[in-house]
């Protein structure tokens, strides 16, 4: 089997560039002689990008293979486009050294850390969505074994919100205006955009308690603003969260305390 592109590089010698096309592999396909199991990414959670911050994703794996391997296996998100050729997301890949389990039976357990920067050029907005995991390993004598895990992974565009509750302070029993926007990263222009017609929670958690309570409920506008009164009955910590949908992350904006004069 052989690659249409290169991309594996040594985590030690630097990243990787995040989509590069790859010869498609049939799902669950053994070619060196590796098995693997127990795999895992980001705890099962969707991996949710923005538009710079470079992510971190952790993930493990157990090997078991006969053969002689130098370095570990890496394990990163796939998918293949209609031409048959596949897209991997990763920018580089930091595998610790082996936990030997079994080395009579050739048993090793790795965790590993997939980093992807979402500043690459080949991002797009069309690339959120369920891509699937590969497990991949070098051998010494060159060789290589490449496999599906039938493990779906979701990608999903970040969102941000801001807050600001006027008047501050307020008089008890007056109204406070509650004011906010809700935006998304758009992996086109690499830029954070309004997302109109969403539907976030305006939640408050008053002065000594230790969480947030759904007050209401506000869709934003074609600009992704958002905008509503309530009455001000005590003093506490104002904040618009969004729970996301499956093409975009969830996301809470900071807390606006608001005190009762």
């Amino acid at each position: 089997m052989t690659r249409k592109t290169m991309w594996r590089t040594a985590v030690a010698g630097g990243a990787a560039i995040v989509f590069t096309g790859l010869t498609a592999v049939p799902a669950g396909a053994a070619e060196g002689g590796v098995s693997f199991t127990r795999v895992k990414v980001n705890n099962g959670q969707p991996i949710v990008l923005g538009v710079k911050e470079i992510v971190e994703i952790p993930a493990s794996v157990r090997m078991t293979t006969r053969h002689k391997f130098d370095g570990g296996p890496t394990v990163y998100p796939y998918r293949n486009t209609p031409a048959g050729v596949g897209d991997a997301l990763w920018s580089s890949i930091h595998t610790s050294d082996p936990t030997v389990v079994d080395k009579a039976k050739g048993i090793y357990d790795f965790d590993l850390s997939i980093h992807i920067d979402p500043r690459h050029k080949d991002v797009t907005n069309g690339d959120t969505g369920t891509w699937r995991t590969r497990a991949e390993m070098w051998l010494a004598d060159g060789t290589y074994d490449m496999d599906d895990e039938n493990l779906p992974l979701q990608v999903k565009r970040a969102t941000r919100l801001t807050v600001n509750a006027t008047p501050e302070p307020v008089t008890k029993g007056r109204t406070l205006t509650v004011k906010g926007t809700v935006t998304r990263a758009n992996w086109d222009t690499h830029t954070y955009q309004g997302y109109a017609g969403r539907t976030v929670s305006l939640q408050f958690k008053p002065t000594g308690a230790a969480s947030y309570k759904t007050v209401k409920k506000v869709t934003s506008d074609s600009k992704g603003g958002l905008k509503t009164t309530v009455k001000a009955t005590e003093s506490g910590t104002w904040r618009w969260t969004y729970y996301g949908n499956s093409t975009s992350g969830a996301r809470s904006s900071s807390g606006d305390h608001v005190a009762l004069r």
